[in-house]
């Protein structure tokens, strides 16, 4: 019987923001470890990945932060395979705390690529494989779409050009730090005053070494609840969307 990843954390001072509160890419780094760890135990981790030359890549991602875990506080994190359709692979992941509540709740939906040609690619025998297979969701429903409403206007608040420490094992950007940008395009006035609700992700490119990325914001202030706040976070290089981030506080 295929079990779940498990792991008991206690949420450390450099995965905190100046509110004490866990970061949303401290959830990010333990979720990828986590998938990196589990992927390993069903088989298909990076070494057994890396003989067919095969990568996997993140694709989507979207995380409720239902009470954020505060600095010191003794959490658990769980993560499992729930399946695939065509290309893309689910995985979920939750984070509760010591009174067994949902602190973080997170859906994604990954990719496999060919090393050498950076093209899309199957990984047949896992798609197939309902034994290594967990049917439980976190979420329901697969990570989005992001689409921008109607008449948004995003203007651009800076750049950021990809260097050394941006880089991981598969020679492009990490996927963590598209949402760090994306959290240091809003600005301080609302990541240190606002905890962070909702988060979606979509890769749509990968970022190299040297790519120069343009960042841009929007603020949606028609949608949404009363005391939300939402913003669009979009990366561009030459003119073309390599990722776009929507982020409710």
């Amino acid at each position: 019987m295929i079990e779940k990843y498990s792991q008991d954390l206690e949420v450390a001072c450099y995965e905190s923001d100046i509110n004490s509160r866990m970061l949303p890419t401290a959830f990010l780094n333990l979720a990828q470890e986590a998938a990196n760890q589990h992927a390993n135990y069903l088989g298909v981790g990076y070494d057994v990945m890396h003989i067919t030359r095969k990568a996997w890549v993140l694709s989507r991602l979207y995380v409720r932060f239902n009470h954020t875990p505060q600095w010191r506080d003794k959490v658990n994190l769980q993560s499992w395979h729930k399946g695939a359709n065509g290309y893309l692979y689910f995985r979920d992941f939750v984070v509760t705390d010591n009174a067994g509540r949902a602190a973080i709740e997170a859906t994604t939906s990954w990719l496999v690529i060919d090393i050498d040609s950076r093209r899309l690619t199957k990984y047949t025998e896992l798609a197939e494989d309902e034994e290594r297979c967990i049917s439980e969701n976190v979420i329901a429903e697969q990570a989005p779409k992001i689409v921008l409403p109607s008449g948004a206007e995003p203007q651009q608040v800076g750049s950021h050009i990809a260097r050394y420490s941006d880089l991981d094992m598969n020679g492009h950007v990490n996927n963590v730090n598209y949402v760090e940008w994306a959290l240091d395009s809003i600005g301080f006035d609302i990541t240190s005053k606002l905890p962070l609700k909702e988060l979606f992700v979509n890769y749509n490119a990968e970022v190299k070494l040297g790519d120069e990325v343009v960042l841009k914001v929007w603020e949606d202030i028609e949608n949404g609840a009363a005391e939300e706040r939402i913003f669009y976070v979009i990366g561009e290089v030459g003119g073309k969307n390599s990722f776009i981030v929507k982020l409710i506080f």
